[in-house]
């Protein structure tokens, strides 16, 4: 027997308000906090401009390894009395690394901030950076990549980067890099990285009761041995869109599943079409509700999911849709895919699906924002971004108030289904047939080769 049933309807967005955004000038840097009151746990975020867009062409990776070298003591203390130090106050650094920049925070109780973030500065500042650390770090990112390279995804998400922003640019390159690119990372290549990049200031971002916190001391231990001035963030990268699609064909022998990659760039951060952009993607491919999910996992059965979304930096960005589906269904899923990005870029969204949209990305705020270092996370938006202060605040009314006639002409602006490039990483032997009879466009290896 099958039960079949309405899928529900959108509930009403939860109200939510972001709490007070407060800036001062600290010590040659910049402080920017929020006021949780009451609550009992901060954390100090550390935002320095030391994204991956800043490291050479061929030497991706440099942040990477330079994150887990800070972990490996600094001037004052080797890593084992380092570690033990800033256990005892319950807390660890983390961390992250994305295009636009680096950061390395601490989660600690109010009282014991003002200690966690001179350990922070300590690492960030004078790490120890021995080379006989730094190696051995390297070393083990590499491997970490080579084996997260063996898997099927890491290739295609190469390709499909290559193709859209060129691989002769940092941006057209993995984030992370790849094995043989932090292979070839020197010890002078990571000093001279920390050297250039992590003694400038930077934003210190802090969450927690400012009634109990002291922003000028902790900005003062925050910026101690830091110097320089600013440095210029870069226009927005105009990257053109191809005159057609094309699919690229990663040869993977043997696999019974063909991974896909889909995508063409797309507006950077601070487009004022962000908030109707990311409604579009919602309702084409960022939810499980998405029209991408329904036809190619429910009505054809060809996946268990696929994803597509607007994702973007402060320079650049891109549209893109994953999946992984049977090496046998690879050619028709490639076409209902792009048959689906086609007709939403031309007769646009429904009211009813854009209500299931707004109510669940504007009712996510409620749930997404509410730790301290879900907060201290939205400040880098603001930061890195430069958007107003009172963003978040009007972000949910922004995506409730967005309206059909808004977020089709969006999806219409933005969306370029005959610009895109699909990528597929499966048995080449086995589906390039098919994919050239699909007649989506000319099919060629990783290198541009006809095949």
């Amino acid at each position: 027997m099958t039960l079949i049933t309405d899928r529900p309807g959108p509930g009403a967005a939860r109200p939510y308000r972001f709490p007070q955004v407060v800036r001062r000038g600290v010590a040659g840097g910049q402080v920017v906090a929020a006021h949780l009151p009451g609550q009992n746990l901060a954390v100090a975020l550390l935002l320095l401009d030391a994204g991956a867009g800043r490291e050479p062409v061929g030497k991706e990776g440099l942040g990477g390894v330079l994150a887990k070298a800070l972990e490996e003591g600094t001037a004052q203390r080797d890593a084992t009395t380092y570690a033990l130090a800033i256990e005892a106050l319950g807390t660890e650094l983390v961390t992250a690394l994305d295009w636009d920049s680096f950061q390395v925070s601490v989660q600690v109780p109010v009282e014991r901030l003002s200690a966690a973030v001179e350990l922070l500065a300590e690492a960030v500042r004078t790490p120890r950076l021995d080379p006989e650390d730094v190696r051995r770090v390297r070393d083990d990112e590499a491997t970490a990549l080579r084996m997260d390279w063996a898997n099927p995804g890491p290739r295609a998400d190469a390709a499909l980067r290559a193709d859209l922003f060129g691989a002769e640019n940092r941006w057209g390159r993995p984030m992370y890099g790849d094995p043989a690119s932090v292979a070839g990372l020197d010890v002078e290549d990571v000093t001279v990285f920390h050297s250039e990049w992590f003694l400038r200031p930077g934003t210190l971002v802090v969450a927690g009761d400012l009634d109990r916190i002291d922003l000028d001391a902790l900005g003062a231990a925050a910026f101690a041995g830091s110097g320089g001035g600013p440095v210029a963030k870069g226009d927005p990268i105009e990257v053109p869109l191809h005159d057609r699609r094309r699919i690229i064909l990663v040869d993977r022998p043997g696999s019974v599943q063909s991974t896909l990659r889909l995508g063409h760039p797309s507006p950077h951060r601070a487009h004022p079409d962000h908030v109707p952009m990311t409604l579009a993607g919602t309702v084409l491919g960022g939810a499980f509700t998405s029209r991408l999910n329904h036809l190619i996992r429910e009505v054809r059965g060809y996946t268990y999911g696929i994803r597509g979304d607007f994702a973007s930096s402060r320079r650049f960005g891109r549209f893109a849709v994953a999946s992984g589906v049977q090496t046998a269904v690879t050619a028709p899923a490639l076409v209902e895919a792009v048959g689906e990005i086609t007709r939403t870029q031309s007769t646009g969204v429904t009211e009813d699906e854009l209500a299931v949209a707004r109510s669940w990305r504007a009712g996510q705020l409620s749930v997404e924002l509410q730790s301290p270092r879900a907060i201290a996370s939205a400040l880098t938006t603001l930061v890195v971004h430069d958007l107003p202060d009172d963003y978040h605040a009007r972000l949910r009314e922004s995506l409730l108030a967005a309206d059909v006639a808004q977020v089709s002409a969006a999806a219409a602006a933005h969306l370029h289904p005959h610009a895109l490039t699909l990528v597929v990483e499966g048995d080449s032997a086995v589906i390039r047939d098919e994919l050239v009879a699909a007649g989506l466009g000319e099919v060629v290896d990783h290198a541009g080769r006809p095949v």
